[in-house]
């Protein structure tokens, strides 16, 4: 446990020093969602019926615009073989990893998103859904890109590659996360939804650190 702390706590340093990495999925995500009343319609009764989709796969873009940089920086400046021979256990540091990318992207995805839904006209009451899906489907999407994520380190071009693996893993969180706030916008319980990303979220944690270690052993022995 202390070296999982440890790790989490070197991440979350590493990441306010390399402020424009923190900064560029937040961007892109508010770049996305103001644009799209300019590119489809001003209309606010329209912009409120698809406010849900919207922030949901814009959100989900600014994940996976993040994901490249997991790994990435360790493997390039050797850090990474370091971690993946040391005598602690690789799956708890890669699941620092993980929790660390959830928090300097999913979690200022989350508290970032109110702001954008009343800018698409999303009802007051829709926005616990929306919090609650984003907080809980952001942690989901790391954990299934990190396996990705390992897989493409060594590749200095793989970007596409990592989104063509990964965006199947993403689309029931995103039909889960999306359905929840339509379903809160119209007074719909939606509480279900979310347990079932929750679900996703859970079951990835069992085995996502472990198949992380070994796909991060191959890309570094290749």
């Amino acid at each position: 446990m202390s070296a999982i702390m440890l790790m989490l706590r070197r991440e979350m340093l590493l990441a306010y020093r390399r402020k424009i990495d923190l900064i560029n999925p937040l961007l892109f995500f508010m770049m996305v969602v103001t644009l799209f009343p300019l590119g489809v319609t001003p209309d606010l009764e329209k912009l409120s019926m698809l406010a849900p989709g919207i922030i949901w796969v814009a959100a989900l873009l600014s994940t996976l615009l993040s994901l490249d940089m997991m790994f990435r920086n360790d493997y390039d400046d050797g850090s990474l073989e370091q971690i993946l021979l040391s005598a602690k256990s690789v799956e708890g540091l890669v699941l620092a990893k993980i929790i660390a990318h959830w928090m300097v992207t999913g979690l200022p995805l989350t508290l970032m998103s109110p702001m954008l839904g009343m800018m698409l006209s999303l009802p007051q009451r829709a926005m616990i859904a929306l919090m609650a899906s984003l907080a809980v489907g952001t942690l989901a999407l790391s954990m299934l890109g990190a396996v990705g994520a390992a897989l493409t380190v060594g590749l200095r071009k793989g970007g596409l590659l990592l989104a063509l693996l990964v965006m199947p893993l993403f689309i029931p969180v995103l039909i889960f996360g999306a359905s929840s706030v339509a379903g809160a916008a119209q007074a719909i319980e939606f509480w279900a939804q979310i347990a079932y990303i929750g679900a996703i979220a859970l079951g990835a944690a069992s085995f996502v650190p472990w198949l992380t270690g070994v796909a991060l052993r191959i890309s570094v022995n290749n």
